[in-house]
C-alpha cells in the first residue's frame, strides 16, 4: 500500500492503511539492526534535523540512530545551546534552519501544535516526536509494532492504559492508532487524571484497576507527568498512588497468563511499576526501545520517499 503523507503530525492524521504500511516496513528494517554492519544506503544524501525543545533519551537517540542506519546526514539541534536562549523566536530559528535545505525535521516541543505550525510554514517534511500533551505518533507506532510481534494482530485485543491519562500524549496516540487496527482500548486512572473528552467514542473508562486487569491482553503503564501539572499534584502522594495504581507482583497474578506489559519510559520504579515487574518476563519495555529504531527508520523512509514521488 502506498504511503502518501508528507508529514507525520499524529496518529489522528494517519489512515489504517498508512499505519499498516509503516509497521510492515519496520519489520523489514528491524533486520538491519541485527547485522554486523548496521547501515543501508537508502537515504544517502538526505538531511535530517532533530529539533528537541524537551528532554529526551529514547526518542531522540532512536531517531538519530534510525537516520544514521539509513545513511541520512543527521544533525541534532539542542535548544539549550541555540539562539532561542538569546531571544530568537521559534519560527525564526526554524526558518534559518530551513535555509540550510534539510529534507526532514523531527521536532519535540512542550507546546501542543508546534509540529503542525512548522508543517504549515516550512518546505521540509515534519515528524512529530511529541508535542505537549497532544500526540506522540512514533511511540504509538512502536507500541503497536511490539504488540503485533507478540500476538500477530491488534484486531480484537484488549488494551488497558493505566495512570496519568489526562497528561499523556502517548495515551492519545495509542488510543487512536490501536482502535484503527481493531483493538479494544480501556483507560484506568484516578478521576483527577482522566480527561473529559476523547477523540474516539465508546471508550471504556474505569477507576477499578484490579477489576480491569483480568480483561487485558496488554497493559500499558504510564508515568505521572508532574511537569504538566503546573505545580498542582492531582494525587495524595507517591506512596498512596503506588498502593492504588502501581503494578506489583500481587496484581501481576490477576493478569492473563499471556498478557504483556508496556511502558513508554522513563519508568519510575516503585511508583507505577514495581522493580521485579519492570524487569520480569511479562515486561516488553526493552523490546519497545529496540523496535523504536525500526519504526522510526520506517517513518523517515516513507516520508522522504513520498517527497521523491511528489
Amino acid at each position: 500500500m502506498a504511503f502518501t503523507q508528507k508529514h507525520i503530525l499524529g496518529m489522528y492524521h494517519l489512515e489504517k492503511s498508512d499505519i499498516i504500511t509503516l509497521l510492515d516496513t519496520a519489520q523489514g528494517f528491524k533486520e538491519v539492526s541485527n547485522r554486523v554492519i548496521k547501515k543501508v544506503p537508502t537515504l544517502k544524501g538526505r538531511t535530517q534535523i532533530n529539533m528537541f525543545f524537551e528532554n529526551s533519551t529514547r526518542t531522540r537517540t532512536s531517531f538519530e540512530i534510525a537516520g544514521k542506519r539509513l545513511s541520512a546526514d543527521t544533525i541534532n539541534f539542542s535548544s539549550s545551546t541555540s539562539s532561542t536562549t538569546k531571544g530568537e523566536t521559534l519560527m525564526d530559528t526554524a526558518k534559518n534552519i530551513m535555509a540550510m535545505k534539510p529534507d526532514v525535521i523531527v521536532v519535540r516541543h512542550q507546546v501542543s501544535g508546534i509540529p503542525k505550525l512548522l508543517a504549515e510554514n516550512l518546505d521540509a517534511s515534519i515528524i512529530n516526536a511529541g508535542d505537549g500533551a497532544h500526540e506522540h505518533p512514533s511511540q504509538a507506532l512502536l507500541d503497536m509494532f511490539t504488540i503485533r510481534e507478540h500476538f500477530g494482530t491488534l484486531d480484537g485485543l484488549n488494551v488497558l492504559i493505566v495512570g496519568d491519562v489526562a497528561h499523556s500524549r502517548v495515551a492519545r496516540s495509542d488510543l487512536i492508532g490501536m482502535t484503527r487496527l481493531g483493538a479494544n482500548v480501556a483507560f484506568c486512572a484516578p478521576r483527577t487524571m482522566m480527561p473529559r473528552q476523547f477523540h474516539v467514542p465508546g471508550i471504556t473508562i474505569s477507576s477499578d484497576f484490579e477489576k480491569m486487569l483480568p480483561w487485558a491482553d496488554v497493559v500499558i503503564m504510564l508515568r505521572i507527568q508532574l511537569e504538566r501539572m503546573h505545580g498542582t499534584p492531582l494525587f495524595p502522594g507517591v506512596e498512596e498512588y503506588s498502593r492504588q495504581w502501581g503494578l506489583n507482583k500481587r496484581r501481576l497474578n490477576l493478569m492473563r497468563k499471556d498478557a504483556i506489559i508496556l511502558h513508554p519510559g522513563p519508568v519510575n520504579r516503585g511508583v507505577e511499576l514495581a522493580p521485579d515487574v519492570a524487569d520480569g518476563e511479562r515486561s516488553v519495555i526493552l523490546e519497545q526501545v529496540e523496535n523504536g529504531v525500526a519504526v522510526r527508520m520506517s517513518m523517515l523512509y516513507h516520508i522522504l520517499h513520498t517527497q521523491e514521488e511528489g
